[in-house]
């Protein structure tokens, strides 16, 4: 489909072609602010966010309690590394140990390196407690996760766009189906096995929800072989499946729960891994760690994020908010839509097209009507929306989705 880039739109991608890794492929907008559910690019056109910052702005863009701890720490102190202690660490700690209910936290930055965190403290709990031989730990992992793209990451993964061209891999990385208990259960017959990782909701898979019961028969099996259950919560968490966490809805509790992306609102990196002592106090000082984990700045910040999610109940108006949209997307009766899958605010729409860029061009329709998503996968389009959305807006949402639709030929 055709669409317009303004003379000053397309100053900002030259630079960034210029001068830019081309790692990324984004849509051709350049975004200059943000506030709740919306966003303006360069030219003062108003969009619906639809993506959240991979559901790192949970809380809306630009929160005003957010930015005021942000600010308030920014001119006190931001950073001493962990060479020191400062007085928001132990503040932040307890915080963050009661609101979820561990023994401890190891506080980091990316997600990315939560995930690595929970791997490192996995092994280590099983030459330390579980008795598996140095160096033949295994973790499990499940086909088509995605938890970043660090060699250890992609050593995991079964998307070619991942780790094709980047080997030799990790070793002591295996994979079983996703939502398969069956598979599992013969994987972790294994005693090497230190811990299963997996995502509640795999997210950039496309929003692929396991059958009911599936988390709690991970944390039955895990349990019974004396291995760890690691969920990786980094863009599932903090509200936006309409639980505090995914596993809530479960009621199902992970040995390891690694944290990110929304635990700072999308105002800095922010990740953070929990567990009991058991777990945790396996590492010795100089061991594991991070210059920029713990500063006091990630922690006045993250204290506020979770802070405003409970005080404006986040969690609920994402479960309302959710239905909401899937209903109202099933009316819309689209022959281009195969499927409407989601929980909360983590929805996505499957695309069926003779155009195998239809879900691109979709996207690039939205953009002109002023919703801005992205596709994954080719036939797939994520539909997360800040927390804070209401009904008005979802409606709103829902018709320039319509009219977008109707573009596809």
């Amino acid at each position: 489909m055709s669409y317009t880039i303004s003379t000053n739109t397309a100053a900002f991608l030259a630079l960034e072609d210029q001068y830019g890794a081309h790692n990324y492929h984004p849509l051709p907008v350049v975004l200059d602010k943000g506030k709740g559910v919306f966003l303006w690019d360069v030219d003062g056109k108003k969009y619906y966010d639809f993506l959240s910052g991979y559901s790192a702005v949970n809380q809306g863009h630009c929160h005003p309690a957010i930015i005021a701890a942000l600010i308030d720490q920014s001119k006190k102190l931001t950073l001493t590394s962990r060479a020191f202690h400062n007085n928001l660490l132990g503040e932040y700690e307890k915080f963050i140990t009661t609101y979820f209910g561990y023994d401890k936290v190891l506080p980091m930055n990316t997600g990315v390196e939560g995930g690595e965190t929970a791997i490192k403290l996995a092994r280590r709990w099983a030459y330390t407690h579980k008795g598996v031989p140095e160096n033949k730990a295994k973790i499990i992992f499940a086909e088509g996760n995605f938890w970043g793209r660090t060699l250890a990451a992609i050593s995991s993964s079964t998307d070619p766009s991942s780790y094709k061209g980047f080997g030799p891999f990790m070793p002591g990385f295996e994979n079983v189906p996703y939502n398969d208990l069956v598979a599992l259960e013969k994987a972790l017959q294994d005693s090497h096995v230190a811990a299963f990782m997996v995502e509640p909701i795999q997210g950039e898979a496309g929003v692929v929800i396991p059958d009911e019961g599936y988390l709690t028969g991970v944390r039955d099996l895990c349990t019974a072989h004396n291995v760890l259950f690691i969920a990786d919560e980094i863009q599932t968490g903090l509200a936006r499946t309409g639980k505090m966490l995914a596993c809530d809805h479960e009621q199902v509790r992970p040995d390891i729960l690694i944290l990110g992306k929304a635990l700072s609102g999308g105002v800095l990196p922010v990740s953070a891994v929990l567990a009991d002592d058991v777990v945790m106090m396996n590492i010795k000082p100089g061991e594991h760690g991070s210059t920029y984990g713990g500063n006091p700045l990630a922690c006045a910040v993250a204290i506020a994020a979770l802070t405003v999610l409970k005080e404006e109940k986040m969690a609920e108006n994402a479960d309302a908010m959710g239905q909401l949209l899937r209903t109202e997307l099933a009316k819309l009766s689209s022959p281009f839509i195969t499927t409407i899958r989601g929980k909360g605010l983590l929805n996505a729409i499957v695309i069926k097209h003779q155009n195998p860029d239809a879900s691109w061009e979709l996207c690039l329709a939205l953009k002109e009507n002023g919703l801005l998503a992205k596709p994954t996968h080719g036939d797939k389009i994520r539909f997360a929306p800040p927390l804070v959305i209401n009904r008005e807006q979802v409606l709103d949402c829902v018709s320039i989705i319509d009219r977008s639709l109707q573009m596809l030929k």
